[in-house]
């Protein structure tokens, strides 16, 4: 069932570069600029003459769309969940010298914002609109039913990847998607919203808003593909897809070295959970024992060193939900020392992997027309670790803690691939100094202000020069396509667009004094909004990432206001002293919330998890699987969960073929596995690490046999225990319960049948594959009496 990824790969650049170099003499430069008002292009008349044979004709090859002669590659590289205090390029203790080397080559720019949040991000970057005009006012996950929040990016917003891709540019996704449905990326699509829909010749990475690192849930285009080795033989999703994107771009260049190319490079970095090897985590062993109050200040007073912030900038006030460094126990400090060493550790690997895209840049044969784009980070830095940070992410995501001496006697394994760690709230704050809050919290500069990069060796003279003019990630669209030479065009795909409301802020790249790019922008994300006009912010903290089990509702709602021309950091609340501006500004909020689709607000955050979405599996409860069912997400597969259950397979086997998984959902952290092991049919239930095993008493028959698996729900609270009972021709063979069931979420791993993909629900298989033959499996639910 595994999938040799080269070969495929290989297969597909060559054929596409032997029909593009087939093409390339006929083409001719045309692009939006020339004042279409459409993409694609229409079919180019043909100009020859048409005879009764080739004797009497002339032939006319059509001309077809090319970028302009001068036009630049664009690298577009997004981190994940990185906080504005935390690599060295902007003042933090984490060292990136990769990214270091980048700013000394170009340009930083300090006041640059996303939308605080990932998917939403991703959305206003990719189509140059803001995230509710995009329909990703929030995640796919919690997904509603209206225009600004059901997360399918309509066509009437059409993406960068396809004006590139119709004016004659090579282009490629590489990583993180998470702006595709969650309950569309499955293999069996639909497959409109995908990267290879949405402007991309190439795409290999993931759908969803993370993925195990040692074990991802890897597509390439569209065909789900496994790693060609496992973590003990050294594999990490990071270096594949680097690999991938330094091959697709050389093999470009190979065939056709002037022709640009457009390239999306997004790592799930840094991202929970967290992967790195033990190696990466010890080289920060003991460089933070000092507490996330401390690395507060140490940034601040390095950022104002640096030029960074202002000299005159203050901290702003520290989160009275965060616990004092010094009132911790000794366990707690080692706990939470432990997590943030290997947050770094893993984020001194990604820059390493980073560096070694930009060396293989910095080697193209045009590397002088090349405009870099690093934005490092899609919101700030993550408290979604809670108050104690995890070791099981999707364990504490479920709701359910561990104690921090449970987590402790695991502390070697933190980072590997039996772990899935994020770190606790306080150092969410620090990574965000010197401003308030944290990732989702739209409403103030720590979820929103992300540092950036950009070099264009070409055209950015200014090397190591600082950009403080206030800028949001709506305005790469138009910054690209400035310098491509490409305008938006009126429609794409026989749809009429929406306007792009980024701007292009190409003007800095060659004045530090530039003009001011935007006066106004709003924010919202759950609820937690804002309002940037003229120098001013009116801010309203809302809801807390750690705490989605509240929705606070609209009734008392405090605002703040802070003139950031002045106060860089959001310190000083101005609201009581310039009541009139505040009011002018939460009127100015709701005119443009109107405007772009924000409402209907929405403060639910599990609540919303719960709301029923669109899904292939519609209003059924009976399934039949077969062989080649694998990598289907857990949206897309039957519901099992607080529910009573039944599972028959029919298998036909011999003696040498009695072993591997008929049916499997989950991984390590958690999840189920029905298998055969030395030929007895074995259930294993996995709930986040306290394993049940129920194994046959009889052996499997020879030829066809069924292996029908009972389960009955005790019922009452979500997550309620019940009896899994195993039988092998009806007849029963095993007998188990289990006290808990998982009420939420397995996690980020997938549903198959006849192997177990990525992170192994168990280790404890003899054969993973299976190795006899699957008829089918059916799947029945049953109602909760």
């Amino acid at each position: 069932m595994k999938t040799q990824q080269p070969i495929r790969f290989q297969l597909f650049i060559l054929a596409s570069l032997l029909i593009m170099t087939a093409c390339q003499q006929t083409r001719k430069e045309t692009s939006s600029s020339n004042g279409t008002t459409k993409l694609p292009y229409d079919d180019p008349e043909f100009q020859g003459k048409i005879g009764r044979t080739y004797r009497d004709s002339e032939m006319d090859w059509p001309d077809l769309p090319s970028p302009k002669a001068d036009a630049p590659n664009v690298i577009v590289i997004l981190l994940d969940d990185v906080g504005f205090g935390m690599t060295s390029t902007f003042g933090g203790s984490i060292p990136t010298p990769n990214l270091d080397s980048l700013a000394s080559e170009g340009l930083r720019y300090n006041r640059f914002h996303t939308t605080a949040v990932c998917g939403p991000t991703r959305a206003a970057l990719l189509t140059g609109r803001n995230h509710h005009q995009s329909g990703n006012g929030f995640l796919a996950e919690w997904a509603t039913g209206y225009p600004g929040y059901n997360t399918l990016i309509p066509r009437s917003t059409a993406t960068i990847g396809k004006v590139m891709k119709y004016n004659g540019v090579n282009t490629a996704w590489f990583g993180k998607n998470h702006n595709t449905p969650d309950w569309e990326t499955s293999a069996a699509g639909p497959f409109d919203r995908w990267p290879t829909s949405m402007g991309f010749d190439y795409f290999y990475g993931f759908n969803a808003g993370e993925t195990h690192q040692y074990y991802p849930v890897i597509f390439e285009n569209t065909v789900p593909v496994e790693p060609d080795k496992t973590p003990e033989e050294g594999y990490h999703f990071q270096t594949d897809m680097t690999d991938r994107a330094i091959e697709w771009m050389k093999l470009q260049k190979s065939m056709s070295p002037d022709k640009p190319v457009f390239m999306y490079y997004a790592p799930g970095a840094m991202h929970a959970p967290h992967h790195v090897t033990k190696e990466w985590r010890d080289k920060f062993k003991g460089k933070f024992d000092h507490g996330w109050d401390k690395e507060r200040e140490i940034t601040f007073a390095r950022q104002k060193e640096m030029g960074i912030v202002p000299a005159d900038a203050k901290l702003s006030p520290r989160n009275e939900d965060i616990p004092e460094w010094d009132s911790l126990s000794d366990e707690q400090k080692e706990f939470y020392t432990l997590l943030y060493e290997n947050y770094a550790g893993y984020f001194a690997f990604t820059d390493h992997e980073v560096g070694r895209l930009l060396k293989a840049i910095s080697e193209l044969p045009d590397a002088e027309n090349t405009l870099v784009m690093y934005i490092v980070g899609d919101n700030g830095a993550s408290a979604e670790g809670g108050l104690d940070g995890t070791i099981n992410e999707i364990k504490a995501l479920n709701g359910i803690s561990s104690t921090i001496e449970e987590n402790l006697k695991k502390a070697d394994e933190v980072g590997g691939p039996t772990t899935e760690p994020h770190f606790p709230i306080g150092w969410a704050f620090a990574g965000n100094t010197p401003f308030p809050w944290v990732k989702q919290v739209a409403s103030h500069f720590g979820g929103s202000r992300n540092p950036m990069v950009v070099t264009w060796p070409k055209v950015i003279k200014d090397k190591g020069g600082i950009r403080s003019q206030f800028l949001h990630v709506i305005d790469v669209v138009p910054t690209i396509l400035e310098a491509t030479g490409l305008e938006f065009p009126e429609y794409v795909d026989g749809v009429k667009q929406k306007p792009v409301v980024g701007k292009s802020f190409y003007s800095t790249f060659t004045n530090g004094n530039a003009e001011e790019i935007r006066t106004t922008q709003y924010f919202e994300v759950l609820s937690n909004r804002a309002i940037y006009h003229e120098g001013w912010v009116a801010a309203h903290q809302h809801t807390k990432p750690w705490r989605q089990d509240i929705a606070p509702g609209y009734e008392n709602e405090v605002w703040q206001l802070y003139n950031i021309d002045e106060d860089f950091s959001e310190a000083v609340d101005l609201a009581n002293e310039y009541p009139e501006k505040l009011k002018e500004l939460k009127v100015l909020f709701d005119k443009e919330a109107e405007k772009y689709g924000v409402y209907p607000l929405d403060d639910r955050g599990a609540g919303r998890l719960t709301v029923p979405k669109p899904s292939p599996l519609g209003d059924r409860t009976n399934f039949t699987f077969y062989e080649g069912a694998i990598r289907i997400p857990e949206t897309a597969s039957p519901n099992t969960k607080n529910k009573s259950w039944i599972l028959e397979a029919l298998l036909e086997t011999d003696a040498q073929h009695k072993e591997g998984v008929i049916n499997a959902i989950g991984g390590l952290g958690g999840g189920y596995s029905l298998y055969i092991q030395d030929g007895y049919p074995t259930f294993l239930y996995n709930f986040f690490e306290e394993v049940t095993k129920i194994k046959s008493s009889k052996k499997l028959p020879d030829g066809m046999a069924s292996v029908k698996l009972d389960f009955v729900y005790d019922g009452g609270k979500p997550g309620s225990g019940g009896v899994f009972t195993l039988f092998i021709n009806n007849e029963k063979v095993a007998e188990g319960r289990v006290d808990k069931t998982v009420a939420g979420r397995y996690g980020i791993e997938t549903f198959g049948i006849g192997i177990d993909s990525g992170s192994p629900v168990t280790k404890d298989y003899s054969a993973n594959e299976f190795l006899g033959r699957i008829a089918e499996v059916n799947i029945q639910l049953k109602p909760n009496k």
